[in-house]
């Protein structure tokens, strides 16, 4: 039977709140590229410091570390 895969907030590779870190493992991407898209997101529409400050508050940290 397949785990279901789940987000979490990365507690080693984390720079802030480890939001992007875990985005960046949940997508299999590299989290310097989910961190340049949050970047971009507030700089150019000015969403990115909200969504990351909600994604903090909901997703929580990864239990297993």
């Amino acid at each position: 039977m397949a785990e279901i895969k789940r987000l979490y907030r990365s507690r080693k590779d984390r720079i802030l709140g480890g939001v992007c870190g875990g985005m960046g493992k949940y997508f299999g991407v590299d989290p310097v590229l989910v961190r340049l898209l949050f970047v971009l997101l507030a700089l150019g529409v000015g969403s990115g410091i909200v969504l990351y400050i909600v994604a903090w508050l909901i997703v929580p940290e990864d239990p297993k570390g």
